[in-house]
C-alpha cells in the first residue's frame, strides 16, 4: 500500500529519508525551514555528498512522487504519518540540544486537526518520546488522537542509501498495534526481504541507538588502547585484530586501529548518553564512555606527536601534507574529523599544513591551506600523512610522490597502506601499533 509521508528534516538523514521513501513507491513531501536547502533539493539536487542519494532525488522529484516545501500547512493534515529527522546536536553541557525537535513539533502540532501518527528518527535521550507526544497533544487540535513512535536511523555516511533501501534491521517503537500495522506499511519492502524487526516500547527504542554508537565507539577505542600496547611491546595490532576478530562473540568490524571515530552523530551520541546516564544514577556508563572518549582523543594527540617526533622534535615552518579532511571516505562530512584535529595541532606547533581531500571542502581558516590536488599537498612535503582512508589513497605509486616530496616520511594514520610497497619505494612508513620492521 502506497502511503502520503512528510519527512520532516531534510539534512543527512532526513533528505536520504525521503529519497528512500519515495523509492519505496509512497508519496513524500520533505519539510524544512531552510529556504536554499528546500531549493537544492526540490531541483533534484544533493547538498551534501552520499553515494547515491542523487539520482533518487532527481528520478523521483521529476516524477512528482518527492516534494519539498517550507510549508508546515501541506502537510499536516495531508500525510499518513510524519517523520521527524532533525538534528539533535550537543548542547554546552554535552546533553542532546532537543531545540530542531521542539521546533518541529510546535510547528506541526497546531495544525494536526485529525488522529495521526508521528515517528522519531532522531537520535534522543531516553524519556524523550513521550515528552513530545504530550508536547504535539498539548497542541493539537487531535489532542489524545496523536501518537508518536520511535522508529531509530542506523545509517553510516558514505553506505546510508544502502542502509535506507536495506536495512540491517527496523526497530519499532510503538504504544499500539495500529501504530505497528501502519509502520509495517511503511516499510513493506524490505519487510518482504526478511529484514530484522525488533518491536518494542518507546524508552527502549529510544535506548537501542545510543546502545549501537556507544558499543560501536567502545569497541574502535579498545582496539585503539590494544595499539598502544603493541607500540609498547613491540607487537602488531593488525595482526592481534585478525586473530580476535575470527571469535564469533567478537567480530572483525569496527576493530580498525588508527586516529578512532568522529563525525557528527557518535561523538555526540555518546556524550549526550553519558549526561543521561549521569542524570538516571547510572554513573558506572557515564564512566565507561568517559574513557572512551578520552581513548579517542589521545589518538589523535598521539599522531600529531609522532609526526612531531618524525621531523626532530620541531615542527616550526615545516610543510606537512595531509591527506584527508572528512571525517571517514564517502562523504564530505568534516565534523569533528580526527585528520583535522591532528592538523590544528601541527599549526599550532608551528608546522605549515596543506590539506587535499577528495570531496570534502573546508571553509577558509588560518594555518591550513587546501590544495586542488594530491600532487600540490605532497610536493615539497617534509612528512605525509595519511588521515583518511579514501580508496584511492591505498593506491598511490610511492615512486612518483617520492619525487615530489622533500622527505620520504608517511605516518599511515588508517592503517591501510601496503607499507613494503612504500618501504622498497624508498619511504619511512610509520604505523600505529605495528613494527617498523613490517
Amino acid at each position: 500500500m502506497n502511503l502520503r509521508v512528510s519527512v520532516i528534516g531534510t539534512n543527512y538523514l532526513g533528505a536520504t529519508h525521503a529519497a528512500g521513501m519515495a523509492e519505496f513507491g509512497h508519496r513524500v513531501i520533505g519539510v524544512d525551514i531552510d529556504h536554499e536547502r528546500i531549493a537544492t533539493l526540490s531541483s533534484g539536487r544533493s547538498h551534501i555528498y552520499e553515494v547515491g542519494l542523487e539520482p533518487m532525488l532527481a528520478l523521483h522529484t521529476q516524477s512528482g512522487r518527492l516534494r519539498f516545501t517550507t510549508d508546515y500547512r501541506l502537510i499536516a493534515d495531508w500525510a499518513d504519518v510524519h517523520f521527524l529527522a532533525l538534528g539533535t546536536p550537543s548542547g554546552a553541557s554535552g546533553a542532546a540540544d532537543l531545540s530542531q525537535l521542539e521546533a518541529a513539533v510546535d510547528a506541526l502540532g497546531p495544525l494536526l486537526t485529525r488522529p495521526t501518527l508521528v515517528v522519531g528518527k532522531s537520535t534522543v535521550p531516553v524519556g524523550t518520546a513521550v515528552r513530545l507526544q504530550d508536547r504535539l497533544r498539548a497542541l493539537a487540535p487531535a489532542g489524545d488522537g496523536i501518537e508518536v513512535a520511535w522508529n531509530p536511523e542506523f545509517l553510516r555516511e558514505g553506505f546510508a542509501v544502502e542502509d535506507t533501501l536495506r536495512p540491517d534491521r527496523l526497530v519499532f517503537g510503538v504504544q499500539s498495534e495500529d501504530a505497528l500495522e501502519l509502520l509495517e506499511q511503511v516499510y513493506a519492502i524490505p519487510l518482504t526481504e526478511s529484514t530484522p524487526v525488533v518491536h518494542c516500547d518507546l524508552a527502549t527504542a529510544e535506548l537501542i541507538k545510543t546502545a549501537a554508537n556507544a558499543f560501536l565507539a567502545t569497541k574502535i577505542s579498545f582496539i585503539n588502547s590494544m595499539a598502544q600496547m603493541c607500540q609498547a611491546a613491540g607487537g602488531d595490532v593488525v595482526l592481534l585484530a585478525d586473530a580476535i576478530g575470527y571469535d564469533q562473540r567478537i567480530g572483525r568490524e569496527f576493530l580498525n586501529a588508527g586516529l578512532g571515530f568522529g563525525g557528527g552523530c557518535l561523538p555526540k551520541d555518546i556524550r549526550a548518553l553519558a549526561v543521561r546516564a549521569e542524570g538516571l544514577g547510572v554513573g558506572v556508563l557515564a564512566q565507561l564512555i568517559e574513557a572512551v572518549e578520552a581513548i579517542n582523543a589521545g589518538q589523535r594527540v598521539e599522531l600529531a606527536e609522532l609526526a612531531v617526533a618524525q621531523l626532530g622534535g620541531d615542527v616550526r615552518g615545516a610543510r606537512i601534507a595531509v591527506l584527508g579532511a572528512a571525517f571517514k571516505p564517502g562523504t564530505d562530512d568534516t565534523r569533528n574529523s580526527p585528520a583535522l584535529t591532528v592538523a590544528e595541532h601541527l599549526y599550532a606547533a608551528g608546522a605549515e599544513v596543506a590539506i587535499y581531500d577528495p570531496q570534502a571542502r573546508l571553509p577558509p581558516r588560518p594555518g591550513f591551506t587546501q590544495v586542488a590536488t594530491l600532487d600540490e599537498a605532497v610536493t615539497g612535503a617534509e612528512i605525509v600523512l595519511h588521515l583518511t582512508e579514501w580508496p584511492e589513497f591505498r593506491y598511490l605509486d610511492p615512486e612518483r610522490l617520492g619525487a615530489l616530496a622533500k622527505n620520504k616520511i608517511i605516518i599511515d594514520g588508517r592503517l591501510k597502506l601496503h607499507a613494503p610497497t612504500w618501504r622498497d619505494a624508498g619511504w619511512k612508513v610509520v604505523q600505529i601499533g605495528r613494527a617498523a620492521t613490517l
